[in-house]
């Protein structure tokens, strides 16, 4: 498979690289910082410099063209203010969804937020970030033309993997360590009965593989 994750620096998205190109997949990243290629190479994959803030339709669009999926895993980071939240985890996941369309990449991932919701209300820069989350997640789920899959973590850990997950439409609040949701990713992206589903999911004790194909089947 060829895939093209969006926000190809981010800590989740380089332990994905690692373990797509280890099982033989070909991998771009798109990221906004050159200097940020370096570590792209290392984890396997191939460096897009590309600014999905000020990229168009048509650009991001020619990235995709020939890929077999799409991961949206990009995030305007800690420390950014509400601004951000609104123009890269709305409005770029927004702009990567309306380029895989035209691009004709079905398979859709996107890394989401547990408790995303577009209504979700409050000041703060947490409450702007879950809005612009559950927009664009919202944006994703209106378009017949992606298989898209909606993957809503809890709280991220830097901890080692376990393995063992709870992956479903409701887990409950809870805790997962950054290698697990990479696991679980590279796992969905070869589980097409998972698409049109959107989960969440926290540290558990089911087996990554095991876990996806019981979401797929539900």
């Amino acid at each position: 498979m060829r895939i093209v994750i969006a926000g190809g620096h981010g800590q989740i998205a380089l332990r994905l690289e690692r373990l797509l190109t280890a099982r033989g997949d070909e991998v771009a990243g798109i990221v906004r910082d050159p200097g940020q290629a370096a570590d792209l190479r290392e984890a396997g994959a191939e460096p897009v410099v590309l600014d999905l803030e000020s990229a168009s339709v048509a650009e991001v669009a020619e990235v995709l063209a020939g890929a077999d999926a799409a991961v949206f895993a990009a995030g305007a980071g800690p420390g950014s203010g509400a601004a951000r939240k609104e123009t890269v985890d709305r409005g770029a996941a927004v702009l990567f969804a309306d380029a895989a369309e035209r691009a004709g990449v079905r398979r859709h991932v996107v890394v989401s937020s547990m408790g995303a919701d577009p209504h979700h209300t409050g000041d703060e820069v947490f409450d702007a970030y879950q809005r612009a989350k559950g927009e664009a997640d919202e944006s994703v789920r209106s378009r017949p033309g992606l298989e898209w899959t909606i993957l809503r973590p809890g709280a991220l850990t830097n901890d080692a993997g376990t393995g063992l997950v709870a992956l479903a439409p409701r887990t409950g609040r809870g805790a997962v360590t950054r290698d697990d949701v990479a696991a679980v990713l590279a796992e969905l992206l070869v589980t097409p009965g998972t698409a049109g589903r959107t989960l969440e999911l926290i540290g558990g004790a089911v087996p990554v593989a095991e876990a996806v194909r019981a979401a797929a089947a539900a």
